[in-house]
């Protein structure tokens, strides 16, 4: 990447974690280590440094490439550790923006008390665990069933009017190596995108700088895919996922719905289209097509 689009994703970054921050203060969520602490602006300046360092290579990064042809990706390098990077970013950030916030910064603070805060920050506190997982299943099942017909009925539409030439062709490079991975690593790919993107997204997110944001934040964060399209469908799932949230008021629910909704993709619906497609053969330009419709 040029210089100036590394500085241009670093300062993107920078900026979307200082918004994140003002949102934060004005709503009044901002934790009481950034404020009314010894150490205050310390804590508060290296929380909105780890999250600027977070989005500037989920969120800049991508945006300061758009327009850049930089061609198939070389999946032969790559690892299967690779494909929880991201999420261990994700997981680092909470946790240290988390600790800087909370760790010793007011009464009550101890060891039990602070795990119950940090459950409380992240959505992951319920009355029944239990029955938010029912209802992530259930309505995990209702939001692909729906989420899918909507890309099918938005693709149908689009070539009613003559614009074609804007579905993709074939499918991310990224998705049918996935679908290769054994079994155990595509569950385990699709439960640590349910269980932590979730938390980032929907749990430290969303409260924070409401529905429309974070959002809108979901969605460039998987530009990395390379298919406008399935930004489509990828932001449907998220405003589901987001209103499911809201509704829960926790994240539980959203965790198993999205959960399930990888799952489907990567254990069934994937590795099945990709079946056909090599059957088809010269003549699996459509299934593929198709294929680079569903999002992950």
């Amino acid at each position: 990447m040029e210089p100036w689009r590394l500085g241009l994703g670093l300062l993107l970054g920078l900026l979307l974690a200082l918004l994140v921050d003002w949102l934060c203060a004005r709503r009044g969520l901002l934790p009481p280590g950034f404020h009314g602490h010894p150490g205050a602006p310390v804590r508060r300046g290296l929380a909105v440094v780890v999250l600027a360092l977070l989005f500037a290579v989920t969120i800049g990064g991508p945006l300061a490439s758009l327009g850049v042809e930089t061609g198939e990706p070389d999946l032969s390098q790559m690892s299967s550790p690779q494909l929880f990077l991201l999420h261990c970013l994700m997981l680092i950030a909470l946790g240290a923006w988390f600790l800087l916030g909370f760790a010793g910064a007011g009464a009550g603070a101890g060891e039990g008390r602070l795990g119950r805060r940090f459950a409380e920050q992240l959505g992951l506190v319920a009355p029944s665990v239990p029955r938010e997982i029912g209802i992530g299943v259930v309505t995990g099942l209702i939001a692909w069933l729906v989420v899918l017909s909507a890309i099918i009925a938005f693709a149908f539409l689009i070539m009613a009017v003559g614009g074609e030439d804007a579905l993709p062709k074939r499918p991310p490079a990224l998705i049918p190596w996935i679908a290769g991975q054994p079994f155990w690593l595509r569950l385990l790919v699709s439960l640590s995108a349910g269980v932590v993107e979730e938390l980032f997204f929907r749990g430290f997110l969303q409260p924070r700088v409401g529905i429309v944001l974070s959002t809108a934040v979901f969605a460039v964060a998987h530009l990395s895919y390379g298919q406008p399209f399935l930004l489509v469908g990828i932001t449907l799932l998220s405003l589901a996922y987001a209103f499911l949230v809201r509704w829960r008021q926790s994240v539980w629910a959203a965790m198993i719905a999205h959960w399930m909704f990888d799952a489907i993709q990567l254990l069934v619906m994937v590795p099945a289209a990709l079946k056909l497609m090599e059957a088809q053969g010269q003549g699996g330009a459509g299934t593929a097509a198709w294929l680079g419709l569903l999002p992950l």
